[in-house]
């Protein structure tokens, strides 16, 4: 199938620009009353709408114009981080929290992520496949396109499998792109009282259902005072990556070391890192570790931001990613996320939405097909109602698209909210 999509006001593309460092708006491509040609869900060329009208007409190829007067498309954005497959919330805690308990003080008298796997152990296969697929759509009308999901409340081979079955079966009901990420090294289950033997328990018995059935390509761990110490987290990660998963790592969120052990073993991306020092900031930018910074965690937790900046400036990929998870990050909202970091961090726009599309892309290992619209890529787009790109963090996430592109249709929220801010 052909298409061409149009008329688009500013197509950013995000072509040519690089996965590590500083940007700036100038080196934006931006196109201009542009047109997206799209062949078999994939990008074929991006340029002047009248000029590939001509020639969309000439091959019979269909054309479909939006009635809006002014439209500013994106990739597809991309959400590398969550833990939406869950049920039940933590507003106890949260309430506990704001007023001034500590995440480690709560977790410690039994809240925490051991409350939500109480709450998730109890609820059915089925009912984690409709809270998934609900919160990915949720997820699409952000735009969306790309969403990871981890496991983590289940802590038994049982539970895990019942988790990453759920994200699967949940993927086939929605539009979007579900990443499984297996994250069983959440924290120490009620039933061990030995990290590492609970650690060996995983790697024995639940990395061959992994690959058996399928169910995911990835392996992450908490490294963290609560949860797994950066010596027993290494042997568990040298077994995962031997066994042929790819590595992330939650890391340096309140102490540091995670950053170190995925740098050593080459982690496609490192996690939250708001405790991260200059030593740290240097050792993942000289790797090609993505740092992925979470500032839905640091809002949730009261807490600073991860350096994103320092990052930058040391020459570093930095993505964006919420975080969203039923404890520390409830809120889910990338773009409102993204916009309030990029001004307490002082982030250009260029590096805001680099970091929520193609350098997020990256994280997953994706930034082969996602995160930019180029020939080839896969023609995951997210349009805005407006006729400035710089509008859509300037809303701070209250701009949402109006439309979606994805698998070949377009899915359309057009809202009042919408249409007064353009």
């Amino acid at each position: 199938m052909q298409v061409l999509l149009g008329k688009f006001t500013q197509v950013l593309t995000f072509q040519g620009l690089p996965f590590k460092g500083a940007l700036k708006d100038e080196q934006l491509e931006i196109v201009e009353n542009a047109g997206i040609w799209i062949e078999n869900r994939r990008i074929k060329q991006v340029a002047h709408f009248e000029k590939l009208a001509k020639e969309a007409q000439k091959q019979n190829v269909e054309i479909i114009e939006f009635p809006y007067t002014d439209l500013v498309a994106l990739p597809g954005l991309v959400d590398c981080h969550t833990h939406m497959a869950f049920a039940g919330n933590r507003a106890k805690d949260y309430a506990l929290r704001i007023a001034g308990e500590t995440y480690l003080n709560i977790a410690k008298a039994g809240g925490g992520i051991l409350d939500s796997v109480r709450k998730t152990r109890k609820a059915s296969e089925n009912e984690l496949i409709e809270n998934t697929r609900l919160r990915a759509n949720f997820l699409l009308k952000q735009g969306i396109t790309t969403i990871e999901v981890k496991s983590g409340y289940g802590l038994s081979v049982e539970e895990e499998v019942k988790i990453l079955r759920a994200i699967r079966r949940a993927s086939l009901q929605t539009t979007a792109d579900l990443v499984p990420t297996c994250l069983a090294a959440h924290t120490l289950p009620p039933e061990f009282s030995d990290k590492n033997a609970y650690l060996e328990y995983l790697a024995n018995d639940l990395f061959p259902i992994l690959r058996q059935e399928n169910l995911c390509k990835r392996i992450d761990i908490f490294v963290e005072e609560m949860a797994f110490s950066y010596q027993i987290a290494k042997i568990y990660l040298q077994k995962a990556q031997k066994a042929g998963f790819e590595l992330t790592i939650h890391a340096d969120q309140f102490t540091t070391g995670g950053s170190r052990l995925a740098v050593e073993m080459k982690a496609l991306s490192a996690d939250h890192l708001e405790a991260s020092s200059e030593i740290e900031i240097k050792m993942i930018a000289d790797s090609e570790t993505t740092a992925v910074v979470l500032p839905g965690a640091s809002l949730g937790l009261g807490m600073n931001f991860a350096p994103a900046r320092q990052l930058l400036d040391a020459g570093a990929c930095v993505a964006i990613s919420t975080d969203w998870n039923p404890g520390s990050a409830p809120m889910g909202d990338l773009l409102l996320q993204a916009s309030v970091l990029a001004a307490s961090e002082k982030l250009s726009s260029a590096e805001t939405l680099a970091g929520i599309t193609f350098r997020a892309a990256k994280a997953l290992n994706l930034h082969h097909s996602k995160g930019r619209l180029q020939n080839g890529f896969s023609a995951d787009i997210a349009i805005f109602p407006t006729k400035d790109y710089r509008e859509i963090l300037y809303w701070q996430g209250q701009m949402k698209p109006i439309i979606v592109w994805k698998d070949d249709k377009f899915i359309e929220f057009a809202s009042a909210m919408n249409k007064s801010l353009a």
